[in-house]
């Protein structure tokens, strides 16, 4: 038995699968920086750590011709959130119910999804995550309050990854935000998001962990997220009215060349 105790739980095969359906729905709607770096893993629950090729030196024992170093890791961090599903509706679904009420799920997938997204872009300091946008906060470009502008913005974050010498190709991730507003603006009655697409040669990709917008470059090798456990569903406990079940991962993110984003920031309000 491993350590979701899923055999525990008083769910059946077709509980179980819509469970499972929905959460991964949600997940891949909501899920934007995985689009946009590189992934490896799963490596597995029991994964630790991965190694950053450095190290530091460290006081050795014995003698003084001893010389000792400590290898850099960045650990694996585990993201846990807890929900409840009702029993009469785990009943409902094994009746062949087509509207059960997975609200629960939903929430919790989308709320796991968006805290990794929230690491990547702008790091987890206790984990020794760097964001990517945070990294950058001092090359960003803020973007005007009028979304007819967001090209010219967009295009200046452009030359400056290319002037870094990071070659394309190139995406953009945008914020709810921007994103609704980049949707609804036209420019001599032309979409300005059809201006954008036009700008990038990479994909344009929904962001609702995003505050802003962010230009990077998807040429590789410059970010990496690290999985050990990809996202399951485990089981707590229950009573004669509800199921309390959690939706977890583990993961690292590693930003290896923060030169390659540029983060577009939203204009100070006030």
């Amino acid at each position: 038995m491993d350590h979701l105790l899923r055999d525990l739980a008083p769910i059946s095969a077709a509980g179980w699968a819509e469970i499972e359906s929905e959460a991964s729905r949600t997940l891949k709607r909501t899920l934007a920086a995985r689009r946009l770096v590189d992934f490896a893993g799963p490596q597995g629950w029991e994964a630790a750590a991965i190694g950053t090729g450095r190290s530091a030196p460290v006081t050795a024992p014995g003698g003084t011709q001893v010389h000792a170093r400590k290898r850099e890791v960045l650990p694996m961090v585990e993201l846990r959130v807890p929900f409840e599903m009702s029993r009469r509706e785990l009943e409902a679904i094994d009746r062949g119910a087509k509207d059960p009420d997975t609200d629960p799920v939903i929430a919790a997938a989308r709320g796991i999804a968006l805290a990794e997204d929230r690491a990547i872009f702008y790091g987890l300091p206790d984990a020794g995550i760097q964001g990517i946008c945070t990294a950058q906060q001092s090359a960003a470009v803020t973007l005007d309050v009028a979304p007819d502008t967001y090209p010219g913005r967009i295009a200046v974050a452009l030359n400056r990854l290319r002037d870094n010498g990071v070659d394309g190709p190139y995406a953009i991730a945008l914020g709810e935000s921007s994103y609704t507003a980049l949707t609804e603006a036209t420019q001599g009655g032309y979409p300005v998001l059809e201006h954008v697409r036009r700008l990038v040669d990479g994909p344009l990709v929904w962001a609702p962990a995003l505050e802003g917008a962010v230009v990077l470059s998807l040429r590789g090798d410059d970010f990496l997220l690290t999985v050990g456990q990809d996202f399951s569903i485990g089981y707590l406990s229950h009573d004669v009215d509800t199921v309390k079940l959690y939706i977890e991962e583990s993961f690292t993110f590693w930003l290896v060349s923060p030169q390659a984003a540029i983060p577009l920031a939203l204009p100070a309000v006030g």
